[in-house]
């Protein structure tokens, strides 16, 4: 067997080990074990390996999430760069509406801006002026990350192969258009059941949340997957992620943005 053949069987057997935790809602070990050479890369293809086996399933991808937008979180885990995750359409709840708990393993909530594009960004490289103009408007969302791995023990290769931790979203239902708003400067609160449990404001994702996306634009510009029209666009967290229990309500303001409400079943 040659060293590139045991490195594709590491990989699938990583994926294997993620999409199981998943369907049975066991978080399991950490898949960095599996790859001890593995790199951000290596991530990512154990990503695209269950982002392929989600599209062959019928799951609809409907766009993306950035995580590790905060400087905090990037020297916990040694980053110096974002990670993005897909976003299928059984991943997005109505604003108000009950999430199932079932199909969540350790959720925590986090407010963040989302964009929805209306041109495609293909290629690259782009400039903040070109994720502008490919803007259709802007929402408020609440994401649900969830961990496939147990304790959330996890490096940046565990997160990037575990489709960036991603569970769920919630966006708000009234669009806000790009012009006049200075999103750097949106503030933001959070609220669980009426109390105040996480504040910040754009500029806590990569300093605005528009470098989030140019960074995202470029990153995927030139894979398999890049960002299409109609595409959701998570930009980052605006502020501390809290841990989710059923029957929790969260509420997020964003201003100039709106609000978002998660409720959890």
């Amino acid at each position: 067997m040659t060293e590139r053949s045991e490195t594709a069987d590491a990989l699938v057997e990583a994926a294997d080990r993620l999409l199981e935790a998943a369907r049975d809602g066991k978080p399991c070990a950490p898949v960095r074990e599996m790859l001890p050479l593995g790199t951000a890369e290596t991530g990512y293809a154990v990503q695209e390996i269950n982002t392929r086996r989600a599209l062959h399933d019928g799951r609809r991808l409907v766009g993306r999430k950035i995580g590790l937008t905060s400087p905090a979180v990037q020297r916990q885990l040694g980053v110096d760069q974002p990670d993005f995750g897909m976003l299928f359409a059984d991943m997005a709840h109505p604003d108000g509406l009950p999430i199932p708990a079932g199909g969540l393993l350790q959720p925590k909530a986090e407010a963040e801006i989302a964009l929805v594009l209306k041109a495609d960004l293909v290629g690259g490289p782009f400039t903040v002026a070109d994720v502008i103009r490919a803007v259709d408007f802007v929402l408020p969302a609440i994401e649900i990350v969830d961990s496939r791995i147990a304790g959330w023990d996890i490096t940046l290769l565990d997160t990037v192969a575990d489709n960036a931790s991603s569970g769920a979203f919630v966006l708000g239902n009234t669009p806000v258009g790009l012009r006049g708003l200075d999103l750097r400067l949106a503030g933001m609160t959070m609220n669980r059941g009426g109390r105040e449990v996480s504040t910040g404001a754009g500029a806590a994702c990569l300093g605005h949340p528009l470098n989030a996306a140019v960074w995202l634009a470029n990153a995927l510009g030139g894979r398999d997957f890049p960002l299409l029209a109609g595409d959701v666009v998570l930009t980052g967290a605006l502020g501390p992620m809290v841990p989710v229990e059923p029957g929790d309500v969260f509420e997020a303001h964003i201003d100039g943005v709106g609000s978002v409400r998660a409720v959890f079943s």
